[in-house]
């Protein structure tokens, strides 16, 4: 019995691990987004990883399938096991913080392809940790898969080959599968929508007063009862049950302090280069763009571009790439969803998304 839940809990753990590890290695840069996001101010207040956040990503998510791959052949099972134990250690941390403090939505533990809730992200990392668990404490039982032990190796060598070969193609070009709410074929509007009789999010709202020179706070019920003379200073709102959330929530086509949207994504021909901050696109794929345009408007397409860099940074591009095209903002956080590339070209067809491409994939592009 004791040989049966130790196989058991190698299989589980292995497959997981491998599972989970390939999601994040198909798009590492949404998980290195994620990771930015824990070394934030508001999370760990530690900005100075958030430049390594990318290479700290390709990292761990190689570890992982490399890590699932090792215990699955029974490579080097006790340093596997021992290495397994740290990691699942270290993420159960950081999703019970999250979890507790409510400051990651979500931990991006399989990417876009699930989406947990930091208590759910919690719960699984508990219960990967009860299987490692049963792995260290019967160690011995976990024996290599193959008597020859050059089988094992090469195995093992090959996953961190082949993992990094994902890793260079995905970070060059696009992620080979798209889970994101942008992907290929998607209606901006239709995901935008919201259903009839979807739940809607409950908030609390606090109010902030400064009642004789102290700050105080009311609830909804006590703002009939707020003294005379006193000074609104703030309101906190708190989500007590969180409603329906459209896959597509935060996009905007905003120029000069108006919403486009609706009148672009009727274009029957948009082709849109999205680069969410221009000060860190990259140089030859900007230099591009201006081509790319042309070459479209002489084909019928309205070009434009979306970013959420301010108008100094747009001037200074404009000048510096020779584009002769209308910017339009939108959030950072919801560009990086558009694309992951810096910039990369989208071609929207009646507010359907029908083709994307990375700058380096420009050939393929079909007008």
């Amino acid at each position: 019995m004791k040989n049966f839940i130790t196989q058991f809990s190698r299989l589980f753990v292995g497959v997981l691990f491998i599972i989970s590890g390939l999601i994040k290695l198909n798009d590492p840069v949404g998980f290195s987004y994620k990771l930015a996001e824990y070394f934030s101010e508001p999370v760990f207040n530690m900005p100075f990883l958030e430049p390594l956040a990318l290479g700290l990503a390709i990292f761990l998510v190689i570890l992982e399938v490399v890590l699932g791959v090792m215990l699955l052949v029974g490579y080097k099972s006790k340093l596997t096991i021992w290495f397994l134990l740290l990691l699942i250690i270290f993420f159960t941390f950081l999703t019970f913080y999250s979890a507790y403090f409510d400051v990651v939505k979500d931990c991006g533990c399989f990417g876009d392809a699930l989406h947990l809730t930091p208590w759910e992200s919690f719960t699984k990392d508990i219960v990967l940790l009860f299987f490692i668990l049963i792995l260290f404490i019967n160690k011995k039982l976990v024996k290599p898969l193959f008597s020859n032990r050059n089988v094992t190796n090469i195995i093992t060598l090959a996953s961190i080959v082949l993992c990094v070969f994902m890793a260079v193609w995905v970070l060059n070009h696009n992620p080979i599968k798209d889970f994101r709410p942008y992907k290929v074929g998607t209606n901006i509007e239709k995901g935008m929508e919201i259903p009839e009789g979807a739940p809607k999010s409950i908030v609390e709202m606090t109010f902030i007063y400064k009642v004789n020179g102290v700050d105080k706070e009311f609830t909804e019920k006590d703002l009939a009862n707020i003294p005379e003379g006193a000074t609104f200073v703030d309101r906190k709102d708190k989500v007590i049950t969180e409603g329906y959330v459209p896959p597509i929530h935060d996009f905007t086509m905003v120029k000069e302090d108006s919403d486009y949207k609706e009148e672009l994504l009727k274009e029957p021909k948009l082709l849109i280069f999205v680069t969410y901050d221009l000060t860190l696109s990259h140089p030859d794929g900007m230099k591009k763009l201006e081509g790319l345009s042309k070459a479209a408007k002489a084909k019928g397409y309205k070009v434009i571009a979306m970013t959420a860099s301010g108008a100094h940074e747009i001037a200074k591009a404009k000048k510096q790439y020779g584009l002769d095209v209308d910017f339009y903002f939108c959030d950072a956080t919801a560009l990086k969803t558009v694309e992951r590339a810096n910039p990369s070209i989208v071609v929207v067809q009646n507010g359907t998304i029908i083709q994307k491409v990375h700058y380096n994939d420009t050939d393929d592009l079909k007008l």
